[in-house]
């Protein structure tokens, strides 16, 4: 019979436990490999808040807590708005955003988003990002958004828990 008169407490965090230890820790040489990509994709071309959101977007998207957690405060150090923050799962519909800003999430979600839809990066969306970039920025901004969709399938499978990453 239960108790009735005990409540459980709702307010406290619930402790979330990574499955396993993540694989770039088992295996080294790949954490360096994606060190390695990484600072081959740096470039004045794109601004880094505009990757930092590019980050953040498709960790929304792909439902990584250690991603979101860690990009958002990433930029909240870096001095972004709160507004903007707050807004990014719904960019469309916010003011805060430059259209370059809104070029780099559309292609961010249209190549987070590959199953959703038969041609995944229209021609419309690829134009937009091609009026706001060149071949090269494109580059790092699709290099970008390849890796924060590894990382992010990564840390989704072994449930690595947001405030386990570099703070």
């Amino acid at each position: 019979m239960t108790n009735t008169n005990v409540k459980e407490n709702t307010t406290a965090p619930v402790a979330i436990l990574p499955r396993m230890k993540n694989p770039v820790a088992i295996f080294p040489d790949a954490l360096q490999a994606l060190y390695a990509l990484n600072a081959a994709a740096k470039s004045d071309d794109v601004p880094s808040t505009t990757l930092e959101l590019v980050h953040l977007r498709a960790s929304q998207i792909n439902g990584c807590s250690l991603c979101v957690d860690m990009h958002a405060r990433a930029l909240k150090k870096a001095g972004e708005t709160d507004e903007r923050l707050f807004a990014l799962a719904a960019w469309r519909d916010a003011p805060f955003f430059t259209a370059a800003e809104r070029a780099a999430l559309a292609l961010t979600e249209a190549a987070t988003r590959l199953s959703d839809r038969a041609d995944p990066v229209s021609d419309e969306i690829w134009a937009e990002a091609v009026r706001h970039y060149d071949e090269k920025a494109l580059a790092v901004l699709i290099l970008h958004i390849a890796q924060i969709n590894f990382w992010n399938r990564l840390n989704v499978t072994i449930r690595q828990p947001a405030g386990s990453g570099p703070r």
